[in-house]
């Protein structure tokens, strides 16, 4: 119950982690290095953003850190000032009592209604631009549904079979898994945790500390961004807790605000990729 609390209130029941893996494959096979894939940011304290272009990162709305705050990101072991945060006019921040809704009748079935109907996605505007990483380009296409794409994060982790650690911190070592993108709609993509032998070799999900992180698929060789993450829903079983075998992810759909980020971006007189 603890653990459904913290993620209630913070909108994501993923607000710090890595990725929670197949209980019967090694976490080493998870883990890779910063160097892998080094336009992601890290949020201050929890959450990651992708960099988009050289002042430019994206994450999901609720993971954003507050404008004027001081706060930092830290993109390939290096940390740039915040100098804008730019929320899409489409998200809203859940309320409140609809997390004690849940705690009090065990049903989160109105937080998933209320998530789905906003739109989770910000941009952060970096005081100097990142001179060091590509910026990962955005998928254009609309044909996300059925492929294969990896998650990327490093915030708390454990396995289908136990579920997400209830103590584990949240932000630990990097991990990728991966999944197949089995449905969507205009806002959201989503794909679900399947058990062995089910799943795939090197399946897995998102835990707590992975809002606004990256799902990127292969395009001939180059990694496009199709999906951050924003929010879950949970197995019947366990539906106030998370990690488990059957929970589906679900993910904002980059296609959808290609317009939005470019207007954004344009306006201050840069570029996405």
């Amino acid at each position: 119950m603890n653990r459904w609390l913290f993620l209630a209130l913070s909108v994501f029941p993923f607000a710090a982690g890595a990725v929670v893996i197949r209980d019967d494959v090694e976490d080493a096979s998870y883990r890779i290095d910063g160097s892998a894939f080094p336009a992601l940011a890290d949020m201050p304290g929890e959450g990651h953003g992708v960099l988009i272009a050289p002042r430019w990162v994206v994450t999901a709305a609720h993971a954003a850190p507050m404008e004027g705050m001081g706060a930092r990101i830290t993109i390939n072991g290096n940390a740039y000032d915040v100098e804008r945060v730019v929320l899409h006019p489409g998200y809203r921040r859940m309320p409140a009592a609809l997390g004690q809704e849940a705690l009090a009748t065990g049903n989160p079935s109105r937080i998933h209604a209320f998530l789905a109907t906003s739109d989770d996605i910000a941009l952060i505007r970096l005081a100097t631009p990142v001179n060091d990483v590509g910026p990962v380009p955005l998928y254009r296409g609309a044909a996300e549904v059925t492929q294969i794409a990896a998650l990327i994060g490093k915030g708390a982790t454990g396995n289908g079979a136990v579920g997400q650690l209830p103590d584990a911190p949240h932000r630990t070592s990097l991990r990728r898994a991966y999944n197949a993108i089995t449905g969507g709609n205009e806002r959201y993509l989503w794909y679900r945790f399947d058990p062995p032998p089910q799943g795939l070799p090197l399946e897995g999900v998102l835990g707590n500390g992975d809002s606004g992180g990256p799902l990127v698929v292969n395009d001939h060789g180059t990694w496009q961004l199709v999906g951050l993450g924003s929010w879950i829903t949970a197995v019947p079983e366990h539906a106030l807790e998370a990690g488990f075998y059957g929970q589906v992810v679900h993910n904002v759909r980059v296609s959808r605000y290609i317009d939005w980020i470019e207007n954004v971006v344009r306006t201050n007189g840069d570029a996405a990729r």
